[in-house]
Formats: C-alpha cells, sequence, structure tokens
C-alpha cells in the first residue's frame, strides 16, 4: 500500500486526530481543505522513503535535474522531465544527495540496522472499542523479533532531552499510544515503542529512544481525548472553535515562563 492509498483508504489518522488539539473546527477545515505538503514535509517524507522502502523510490519520487529553465535548452529539458514523472514527488537534487548521506549515516549504526529488521510500512485498521469509529495507522516498522514498533523522525536536535519536548509539541508520545493500541488490536501483541530521530544537517547525527512509561501514559491520555473528541463532533455535528464546546469567553493569564521573569 502506498502512501496514497493508505491516505484514501477508511480511517481516521494520527496525524488527522492530532490536529483536533488545536480545535475541531480547524480539524474540519483542514480535512475538507488539505494543503498542499510543505518543502519540510517532502523532504522528509522522501529520506523516509530512501531508508525504509528504497527499491520503489523511484516509483513515487522523481529527482529535478540541474538546469537553468530561463534558457530554451532548460526549458525544454524541464517540459521532457515534467512529462515523464507525472504524478511523482520531485525534490531537488541537493535534497536527494542529502538524503542519501542521511541513510548512509543511518545504516552505519548497527543498532539502527538491528532495529530497521521486520515489516516496514505496515498498515494497520481496527475499530475502537468505545466509540466504534474506524482508526488507521501505518507504521514504519514492526519488528516482531523484539516485539517493538520503530518510527524514524528526522528533526533539527536528536538530543534526547530536545527530542523530548519535539514528543510533546508534536504529539509523538501520541502517536507511540495509539499505534501500539492499533497493534494490540490487529496483532494482538503488545510492543515496546521506540524512536529512531536524525538530524537534517551533517554530521546527521543519530539517536536511538524507547518511549518511557509516563511518556507513553501520557499519550494514551491523549489518544482517548482525542478520539472521543472526535467521535463527539461526529455525532453531534459540532466542530467547535477556540471557545469550546460550550461556547464560553476564555480568561487570558501570564504563561508559567512569563510569570518567572519577574
Amino acid at each position: 500500500m502506498t502512501e496514497r492509498e493508505y491516505r484514501a483508504s477508511e480511517g481516521v489518522s494520527r496525524s488527522e486526530l492530532w490536529m483536533l488539539h488545536t480545535s475541531p473546527e480547524k480539524f474540519k477545515y483542514l480535512r475538507e481543505h488539505p494543503p498542499e505538503p510543505t518543502p519540510a514535509l517532502i523532504f522528509g517524507t522522501a529520506v523516509h522513503k530512501l531508508l525504509l522502502e528504497p527499491d520503489t523510490f523511484k516509483d513515487e519520487f522523481a529527482v529535478a535535474p540541474e538546469v537553468d529553465r530561463r534558457t530554451k535548452a532548460g526549458k525544454e529539458e524541464w517540459a521532457e522531465f515534467c512529462a515523464k514523472t507525472e504524478g511523482k514527488t520531485v525534490i531537488e537534487s541537493t535534497q536527494f544527495h542529502t538524503c542519501v548521506d542521511m541513510v548512509d549515516v543511518c545504516l552505519t549504526n548497527p543498532n539502527v540496522v538491528e532495529l530497521l529488521k521486520g515489516d516496514h510500512e505496515m498498515p494497520l485498521r481496527w475499530t475502537d472499542e468505545v466509540t466504534g469509529e474506524v482508526c488507521k495507522a501505518r507504521v514504519d516498522v514492526w519488528n516482531p523479533e523484539y516485539k517493538m514498533i520503530i518510527d524514524y523522525k528526522t528533526t533539527t536536535n536528536a538530543d534526547t532531552a530536545a527530542f523530548a519536548r519535539s514528543a510533546i509539541n508534536y504529539g509523538y508520545d501520541f502517536q507511540a499510544a495509539m499505534y501500539c493500541e492499533g497493534l494490540r488490536h490487529v496483532k494482538g501483541a503488545d510492543a515496546k515503542f521506540v524512536f529512531i530521530a536524525q538530524e537534517k544537517d551533517p554530521p546527521y547525527a543519530v539517536n536511538v529512544m524507547a518511549v518511557g512509561w509516563d511518556v507513553m501514559s501520557r499519550g494514551r491520555d491523549l489518544y482517548r481525548d482525542l478520539l472521543d473528541r472526535y467521535h463527539d463532533c461526529k455525532e453531534s455535528g459540532d466542530w467547535y472553535g477556540y471557545l469550546g464546546k460550550l461556547n464560553i469567553m476564555n480568561t487570558l493569564t501570564l504563561p508559567g515562563w512569563a510569570d518567572a521573569e519577574f
């Protein structure tokens, strides 16, 4: 199953549910008006593909030729390239070489090589027991030998403390809990969740981190809250915004970091 086929398949995904974290109103709008992928997202998807599914990389991605599109010859070469690669995601050659370098560094780490053994890009689909909602996930790697779900992330800082902040900001704890729940439903197995984080700048440093019980516990609470909220909004048809379900005025107070400055 390709990424596009997965996105088009039935069920609510982790990335969709995470949009509810901002507000149901924004979730509904973004689901009905999907934004174009950002350059950062395209890059992350490309290196992800090259690491986990290198044999089919060229089926989904095309590397742009280095041509001067201001010249007649350059325009013709570019038009020919576009005609041959219609439907594929185009990345610049410099981005592609960075992807290659990152993958090379990643695969020099024996721990990473061992963890990546297993089923790659494994789709999961299950029905939540409480809400009856169909959920889905696409696991980077399911390593049955170690009973681990492996997730690869590119980041600006792979230091453990820095990545912990990213995990909270981007809902990686919620992702870990949701994927483990999906695996339990589909495979009947409990799993540990492990992140492989790699920096996007040289020397493309790699870190490997198992998700601790406290992070997983927080993620489970988030997963339950967001899925319940999604179900409630679907049933009621009320996709409320920042004022909440009861449309109550908020109170502006000083955040903790601002208060500490005095």
